[in-house]
């Protein structure tokens, strides 16, 4: 009942292509041949593949069902190929990393080319991903490493903590907050607010800060990450609050943020599989991130705090 490998990529060729000619050409064999194997793989599976009609093959429903599990299997075989190349192409290694947007936007690039400058032949590759996205990456392999400042809380999975940054409130340039050096909830209140939808972490945790100084949030504007939020920011849409490490993409002069009583103060953890050992590369990597966000230390302690440089 089990296919080979050889009779799937006949089955493969002839309906990519609708015919055995066509399948022969894309497989470089004879017609005799392909037509032998597609009638030893019918027999093999017990039904009919193709119907044969006035000399042309039309698939079976069943082959249609079939063949989408087929592509699966070529885009895994592809994955594969181009995976055993890449690791001839670097010797060094390869590592692939995730992040949530607030690292992602300058942080992760800040340590690539740190990174770059004594790992020069290591390949690496980088995209930003909203939570759920970021975990099922680490968790299905697809990536080593993930950089988040949401806790993390899985069976199957490891931090360490990195750096940590407050929550902060960012304020256009020359707008009346930024005379004052440290806010209280209560004075976000006269000013348009851009917020976060309060299913995500951060909306969680602006929502959280405005309960617990007995106020309550209005939104102008909701957005999907704090870089979406510094954004606005800059537009002149409103205020925000949103982490350190989200101002850092932005330059003094576009934004100034003060600190907020009772802000929350984010972690910044490394995210890899708890039961594998981090690579090497993947070890060389983390560091950098850690002296990026301790500067001057060597590593980093339960609670430390970082302080952005983004100011007006």
């Amino acid at each position: 009942m089990s296919l080979n490998l050889r009779q799937i990529e006949v089955f493969r060729a002839v309906m990519t292509t609708g015919s055995i000619s066509g399948a022969s050409q894309l497989l470089f064999v004879s017609q005799p041949a392909v037509s032998r194997l597609l009638s030893h793989t019918e027999a093999r599976v017990g039904f009919a593949l193709f119907e044969r009609i006035k000399g042309r093959l039309y698939a079976t429903p069943e082959a249609k069902k079939l063949f989408r599990e087929v592509e699966h299997v070529y885009t895994g075989v592809q994955r594969v190929n181009v995976l055993a190349q890449e690791l001839r192409d670097h010797g060094d290694g390869i590592l692939n990393i995730v992040s949530s947007p607030s690292v992602g936007q300058m942080l992760i690039p800040q340590a690539v080319a740190r990174f770059r400058e004594d790992h020069p032949n290591v390949k690496l590759t980088f995209e930003y991903l909203a939570y759920g996205p970021l975990i099922e990456h680490v968790l299905h392999q697809k990536a080593d490493l993930a950089v988040t400042l949401m806790p993390v809380d899985h069976p199957n999975l490891e931090t360490s903590l990195l750096g940590s940054a407050r929550m902060v409130c960012a304020c256009p340039y020359g707008h009346p907050l930024a005379a004052r050096a440290t806010l209280t909830v209560a004075d976000l209140l006269p000013w348009p607010f851009v917020a976060y939808n309060r299913t995500t972490a951060f909306g969680r945790m602006v929502g959280e800060l405005f309960e617990a100084a007995g106020e309550t949030m209005r939104a102008a504007v909701e957005v999907g990450s704090p870089q979406n939020a510094c954004a606005m920011v800059q537009a002149g849409v409103g205020i925000a609050l949103v982490d350190e490490f989200s101002v850092r993409s932005w330059q003094a002069s576009r934004l100034v943020v003060r600190p907020v009583q009772g802000a929350h103060l984010l972690h910044a953890n490394a995210v890899h599989p708890r039961f594998e050992p981090m690579s090497r590369v993947a070890q060389a990597f983390t560091e950098v991130l850690r002296e990026l966000m301790h500067p001057g230390a060597e590593a980093p302690q339960d609670g430390a705090r970082m302080h952005a440089s983004a100011a007006a």
